[in-house]
């Protein structure tokens, strides 16, 4: 399968379903078979994640994406060996985090439900447009690049956090703060934003925010 077809859904259900690691290997840069580049299209994804993993404080090095042709198996071999490795050092994807269950099920669930609009924005405001991995790279790690994650993925994502969990059941703004890893005053920031659009109220005897 080419690279192209490569989405992030594809990559996030994996995670979902409690790989440890994923791994995509792709032809070389500048070496399609095919014409179209996929293999750009590809790694802007995997760098794409590897920022959103993260912010959810998942370990990016459990997701890898490299580059080989088909007649450099002894690569490929050396390549995957090594990647096995550093996953079996990391450790149970979570756990090793210190994320609980119900936390890492919530995060990947918000990421889940963001993907069309992330899609969206992927392709036309983050997707970068260089001729070199180094260039890429140094792209996805730039201040330019962190400014625009935190203004169209960011914020977004830690509201589909909240509101997976509120669609469970009500919770204090504490309660929310512990089981996601977010400063209390972030999410306060979050819920104060979207009672004012009518997703959220405020249970002023229980003192907890609920779904609408």
């Amino acid at each position: 399968m080419c690279t192209g077809r490569i989405d992030l859904a594809h990559i996030i259900r994996a995670f979902s379903n409690g790989t440890d690691g994923v791994f995509i290997g792709g032809c070389r840069l500048n070496e399609c078979n095919y014409i179209t580049h996929g293999n750009f299209h590809a790694l802007n994804i995997v760098l794409l994640c590897k920022k959103m993993m993260e912010h959810i404080d998942l370990n990016p090095e459990r997701l890898r994406i490299e580059f080989m042709s088909s007649g450099e198996g002894n690569l490929f071999a050396e390549v995957v060996d090594d990647f096995v490795e550093t996953v079996r050092e990391i450790g149970p994807l979570g756990k090793s985090e210190g994320i609980d269950e119900t936390g890492l099920k919530v995060n990947l669930k918000a990421i889940t439900s963001l993907i069309p609009y992330i899609r969206l924005v992927e392709s036309e405001r983050l997707r970068g447009h260089f001729g070199t991995l180094a260039e890429y790279r140094e792209f996805y790690s730039s201040e330019e690049f962190g400014r625009l994650f935190q203004e169209l993925i960011a914020d977004k994502l830690a509201i589909s956090r909240i509101m997976m969990l509120l669609r469970e059941k009500s919770l204090s703004t504490g309660e929310i703060s512990e089981i996601l890893g977010l400063s209390p005053s972030e999410i306060s920031k979050h819920l104060n934003s979207s009672a004012k659009l009518g997703l959220v109220r405020y249970e002023e005897n229980e003192k907890r925010f609920a779904s609408v």
